[in-house]
């Protein structure tokens, strides 16, 4: 990651975590997605930061460019222990080749893998294509929303979803 870190989530963080992620939703792909829609990021230790969750942010020069998130979801009907990745969002400064995406996902897998995690679950919009191919790229598949475990925190928008078996 050039000239960059990835670090745990702090409660100051929560302005400048917001601001990019609508942003990306909002400016970049016309989502019509508001902060009311997104209770979690009003409350991300209590959403995320329980049990094998967390959240992270990747910084540079002081500002924002990177989120990602691990809600704990429980363990599954098969017995094995799930998180849901959430809210990873790279503003467009922080992306490609020398980009954020691959060391926060990294981040995010390690400490899954670290919990005794054995499934990690995402949903996200038909239109982040470019997310579809990262994701894929790393190992995810693409799975129906029927696979979906029933403890899943689906957003209204999402309508693409992908499972990493650890």
């Amino acid at each position: 990651m050039n000239g960059g870190v990835v670090r745990p989530f702090a409660a100051g963080d929560a302005a400048a975590v917001l601001a990019l992620i609508l942003s990306i939703q909002r400016g970049e792909f016309g989502l019509a997605v508001t902060a009311d829609d997104q209770p979690d990021l009003a409350d991300v230790p209590g959403f995320y930061q329980t049990g094998a969750g967390r959240f992270w942010v990747a910084e540079r020069e002081g500002a924002v460019v990177g989120t990602i998130g691990l809600r704990d979801i429980g363990a599954q009907a098969n017995g094995r222990r799930a998180v849901a990745l959430r809210k990873m969002f790279v503003g467009p400064e922080a992306r490609g080749a020398l980009g954020v995406a691959g060391p926060l996902l990294a981040t995010a897998i390690g400490h899954a893998r670290a919990r005794d995690v054995a499934e990690i679950y995402l949903g996200t919009t038909d239109r982040f294509l470019a997310a579809h191919r990262f994701y894929e790229k790393h190992g995810f598949a693409r799975i129906a929303p029927e696979a979906l475990p029933p403890t899943f925190p689906r957003m209204a928008v999402d309508s693409v979803f992908y499972r990493l078996t650890l």
